[in-house]
C-alpha cells in the first residue's frame, strides 16, 4: 500500500485562509448577509448549544438570523475577535478555533473549511456561548 501525502502547507495558504477568517469576523460584526456565500458554503451546517438544546442549523435558517439580528455595527458595539488556532490537514481543508463578540455575547466557534474553486469556505460551524453580558439583542 503506497502512502500519498498532500503537498505542504505554505504562506500563501496560510495568508488566504486568515484572510478568510477576517472576512469571517466582518460578517459577524455588521451581519451583511450579501456577502454569506463569500464566507459560508451553501451546504455548511452549524451546530451548538442555547438555552441548554442543541441546536442544528442548515444555511437557509442561519441567514434569517443573520438578517433578524441587530448587526454590532449599527449600534457601534465593541469589535472583539481573535483567531486561536489554525490547523491544516491539507492545502483544501482546515480547521480553526476562533472567539468572536457578538453584540452581548462572545462566542467560541470551531470553523471547519475546505477550499472550493480557489476559496476557503466554511463547510461547518460548531458555536460555544462563551459568556454573556444581558440579553441577545
Amino acid at each position: 500500500m503506497t502512502k500519498t501525502r498532500e503537498p505542504a502547507v505554505d504562506g500563501s495558504s496560510v495568508a488566504e485562509l486568515t484572510e478568510a477568517i477576517e472576512t469571517y469576523f466582518d460578517l459577524m460584526y455588521d451581519c451583511d448577509t450579501s456577502r454569506l456565500e463569500q464566507t459560508f458554503a451553501p451546504t455548511a451546517q452549524l451546530h451548538g448549544f442555547r438555552d441548554g438544546k442543541l441546536m442544528a442549523w442548515p444555511m437557509p435558517v442561519y441567514r434569517d438570523i443573520l438578517d433578524k439580528r441587530q448587526s454590532p455595527k449599527s449600534v457601534n458595539a465593541e469589535r472583539a475577535d481573535e483567531i486561536l488556532f489554525i490547523d491544516f490537514a491539507s492545502t483544501t481543508q482546515a480547521m480553526t478555533k476562533v472567539r468572536v463578540r457578538v453584540n452581548t455575547m462572545v462566542f467560541v466557534d470551531h470553523l471547519t473549511w475546505h477550499r472550493i474553486d480557489g476559496t476557503w469556505l466554511i463547510t461547518s460551524k460548531g458555536f460555544h456561548v462563551e459568556s454573556q453580558d444581558g440579553p441577545p439583542i
